[in-house]
């Protein structure tokens, strides 16, 4: 499809900082457009320097939806493809072609890659699909926070793909979440039975520790008749079992997380948190076993669903510890010389490995003395 018009449009308060990254990640679209939200540092004035449409809004009460409509509202009614975006991401060099040759006349909407999250040696962490590019018209973001696009046009929706197309995530850690919290609650009185934002606000009662509310939350998650997507229950399963460890009562929390691996066998999150519980009881038949399983998965899903701890060196280093703890030396050190080499500049491991090592050789000098 030919002579597409491309937009961006973006939200933004006090993010002056990622301005001229943002920009030219995105120099290849036609129109860019940014609603700020009050910014205090020249983050519309260096917007304006490099090109962009700035308007400035007041959104009061403060809520995600009504600010990313506005900042859609802006976009010139005449282009045909839009792509919502933060100023802390950045679209990789190629996305104008690959969006150009993945259209079609009735597309509504492009799914693509999102990083969410990097690991600290620059490789991707936490990577899913996302959906924010769409069609000028016919939709509408809804929900106070987690918000999503709604499709109201008249003609059926009509997905299109390609995961080639990344677009990375590069967040300010010093921003706050506080308002996270009363947002989700809004959300969710709001829309009590959209099961997605029970969900995510039970995981936030989670992140604030707030256990006994999480719990409550979550199982109320499990009861919606709308929550049926197996990795998201699975997930509130693992929560509610994390609620249960942090309030000491591990017996519960184990029913919870082998639910969980019932309700999704096919992921490693609930293996490996499995596998951590055991590692806090000392029982490490269990956690061998669960680490054993974890690895059988190699399919690392593509969706928001997925936890990097299960990903990375700590699956191993984990396996090597059960293994010492069991006698089994040089299983611990098959899976100690790779969480190693995964790690390398993690001291702890390297000197886990070293110690399994220094074992293998003194049980082989004592059997060869006792020969």
């Amino acid at each position: 499809m030919n002579n597409l018009k491309i937009a961006v449009y973006a939200i933004c308060k006090n993010e002056q900082q990622f301005v001229d990254r943002w920009m030219d990640s995105i120099q290849d679209a036609d129109v860019v457009v940014v609603a700020d939200t009050g910014s205090s540092d020249d983050t519309a004035a260096a917007l304006r320097e490099r090109g962009a449409i700035v308007q400035t809004i007041k959104v009061d009460p403060w809520r995600f939806d009504l600010a990313r409509n506005a900042a859609l509202s802006f976009v010139p009614k005449d282009i045909d493809i839009c792509i919502c975006m933060d100023l802390d991401e950045v679209c990789e060099p190629g996305w104008r072609e690959k969006i150009e040759r993945t259209w079609t006349p009735e597309a509504t909407r492009m799914r693509y890659m999102f990083t969410w999250l990097f690991n600290p040696d620059g490789t991707r962490g936490k990577s899913y699909r996302a959906e924010k590019i769409h069609r000028r018209h016919g939709f509408r973001w809804v929900h106070p926070v987690h918000e999503i696009l709604q499709y109201y046009g008249d003609d059926p929706e009509h997905y299109v793909e390609d995961l080639s197309l990344y677009i990375n995530h590069f967040p300010d850690q010093g921003k706050p979440r506080s308002q996270y919290l009363p947002l989700l609650e809004l959300s969710v009185k709001e829309a009590p039975d959209y099961d997605r934002n029970v969900h995510y606000l039970g995981r936030e009662y989670m992140y604030y520790r707030m256990w006994d509310k999480c719990i409550e939350t979550l199982k109320r998650h499990l009861e919606l008749p709308t929550a049926l997507w197996k990795d998201e229950r699975c997930a509130s399963m693992r929560y509610i079992a994390r609620s249960y460890r942090e309030k000491g009562d591990f017996a519960e929390a184990r029913n919870w997380y082998y639910r969980a691996i019932a309700e999704a066998p096919h992921l490693r999150e609930p293996f490996v948190d499995m596998a951590v519980l055991a590692y806090m009881e000392k029982d490490w038949t269990t956690a061998y076993h669960m680490i054993e399983e974890a690895l059988k998965i190699t399919q690392r899903p593509i969706t928001y669903i997925n936890e990097p701890y299960c990903w990375n060196a700590s699956v191993y280093d984990l396996g090597a510890m059960a293994c010492y703890y069991l006698g089994m030396y040089e299983k611990a050190e098959h899976y100690a010389k790779i969480a190693a080499e995964m790690a390398p500049q993690d001291q702890r491991i390297q000197n886990n490995l070293a110690i399994t090592q220094a074992k293998i050789r003194s049980l082989g000098k004592t059997s060869i003395e006792q020969k």
